[in-house]
């Protein structure tokens, strides 16, 4: 499987709340950088439990809330209002609570399965254009989004811009992500990365193992923001 280059700046902070404060505080510099360019920030969203905390940070902060667009790197195949979206999580922290027109926030329809969310995802993203950021976690196997070991991820040459997964390694199996090198086409990509759990992850990212992360290389490199004990040595 051929692999991309990709370019890594690393970030440490002593504690998760660190983190999330620097990660919020990039985030919002981002989109006023952004809408002082083109006149508006889109954003692509990561699931899981690392930006949570990031998300509610992001709810009681102060922006041109009007002028953002949000995408989603992946999705679930469960229905809409169901706890393991990861649409669910972002409105509940965050985007339910904010001035962000309804019609900018653009969830993954995976309630319709797999292969009809990916062509409708498909046709949403035509005018997406480049995003200016795009937000991600990592899992203890190295994936992103939900590109997994083993699978297709998207990195090659005319890639689809959004994949169908029917045999996820973690629940449930059938999931909607975007492809690695659609995630890669951003003017900014940030991994928000928590938990003692990755150290071996990270170890593999930092020493050039092929991980699904490491398949999302933008042309700036990526900014990895990490807890300082996950650059210790694994046990």
């Amino acid at each position: 499987m051929p692999h991309p280059a990709q370019t890594c700046r690393w970030h440490a902070y002593p504690t998760t709340g660190e983190l999330s404060q620097a990660a919020a505080q990039q985030i919002l510099r981002s989109a006023r950088q952004a809408i002082a360019r083109h006149g508006y920030f889109s954003i692509v969203l990561a699931g899981g439990n690392s930006p949570r905390q990031v998300y509610e940070l992001l709810r009681t902060s102060d922006a041109d809330w009007l002028r953002w667009q949000v995408y989603f790197g992946d999705e679930r195949c469960l229905p809409p209002q169901d706890p393991e979206r990861n649409s669910r999580m972002a409105a509940e922290a965050w985007l339910d609570h904010v001035a962000i027109p309804p019609s900018q926030i653009h969830p993954i329809p995976s309630e319709l399965g797999p292969e009809q969310a990916t062509a409708a995802y498909t046709k949403t993203l035509e005018t997406a254009g480049e995003f200016d950021m795009v937000l991600l976690g990592l899992g203890e196997d190295g994936h992103t989004a939900s590109l997994f070991p083993g699978q297709a991820w998207g990195i090659e040459q005319g890639a689809p811009p959004v994949m169908a997964v029917f045999d996820s390694p973690k629940p449930p199996p059938q999931r909607v992500s975007l492809s690695a090198a659609r995630l890669g086409q951003a003017h900014e990509v940030v991994f928000l990365v928590t938990g003692v759990g990755k150290r071996q992850a990270i170890s593999e990212w930092r020493s050039g193992k092929a991980i699904p992360a490491g398949a999302i290389a933008p042309p700036a490199g990526v900014d990895v923001y990490l807890e300082k004990l996950l650059l210790d040595r694994p046990g």
